[in-house]
């Protein structure tokens, strides 16, 4: 991973990050953090948090944050306020989700009796699409073996499984965050991420990101990146040398530096 001073910030027109501990800091969204999202849609770039957070969560953030749009739960939908009302677009319809999340509650009784220590996260009640399970937001810390062991029991029964800073994510289906936010940019802004993909820059710190680590080529891990290096399929471009939100802070702070030079 390369220093974020070498990333080339010339023509970046789009951040994407994720939240749990890429935008927030010990669980909380720091000032410095939340003036870095407000700062760049400001000076013109579009903002938008791709995260594992809940459908609930992700209303909020859509109607009340300085963003242009929200992915959440992995990728299970996409959210935006646009002309005095929230837009919802999922990947699957009201029925099909009914169902899923019948199927999810027995997986969860599953999992839950054979990890000890994990819980399903204080969140569940508000997600459309996806189950968590909590391995160290709410309850005392697990390991990462304890993590892994929960993704695997996921895979077992069906489900696209991916390990977060701080929950277990499983769902049915194949998306991920970078599908979505391909079909958000092609449906909402009219953009083909493959051909824009040199305009976008995206931030994040654990392994549920890899996809996009992967795929983008201004992808930025905020410091505590490191503590998975060894679960990362694919590893970020560029590392910020601070943690967490203010490892977001540092990046928004480069790439306005940068637009400031070109103005």
């Amino acid at each position: 991973m390369k220093p974020l001073a070498e990333l080339e910030a010339s023509g970046v027109s789009a951040v994407l990050a994720d939240i749990d501990d890429t935008l927030t800091t010990d669980g909380k969204l720091t000032a410095a953090a939340y003036q870095a999202l407000e700062r760049l849609q400001q000076a013109g770039l579009r903002v938008v948090p791709v995260t594992g957070r809940p459908a609930g969560w992700c209303d909020h953030i859509a109607r009340m944050w300085p963003v242009d749009a929200v992915v959440g739960e992995n990728g299970a939908f996409y959210f935006y306020y646009a002309n005095g009302r929230l837009e919802r677009r999922f990947q699957a319809d009201d029925a099909s989700r009914a169902e899923k999340r019948a199927r999810l509650q027995a997986i969860a009784a599953r999992i839950l009796a054979a990890v000890p220590g994990c819980a399903l996260a204080s969140d569940q009640a508000y997600r459309e699409s996806d189950l968590a399970i909590d391995y160290c937001e709410d309850v005392p810390p697990l390991s990462l073996a304890a993590a892994a062991r929960i993704a695997a029991l996921m895979q077992e029964a069906g489900l696209t499984a991916k390990v977060s800073s701080i929950h277990v994510n499983g769902w049915f289906g194949d998306y991920d965050k970078l599908a979505t936010t391909r079909r958000l940019f092609t449906e909402r802004f009219g953009l083909d991420l493959e051909k824009a993909n040199r305009e976008i820059v995206f931030a994040g710190d654990s392994p549920n990101d890899a996809p996009m680590f992967a795929f983008f080529q201004n992808s930025v891990g905020v410091a505590n990146v490191r503590k998975f290096e060894t679960l990362l399929a694919h590893k970020p471009r560029y590392i910020t040398r601070a943690a967490a939100g203010a490892g977001f802070a540092e990046l928004a702070e480069h790439l306005l530096v940068a637009k400031s030079r070109r103005a």
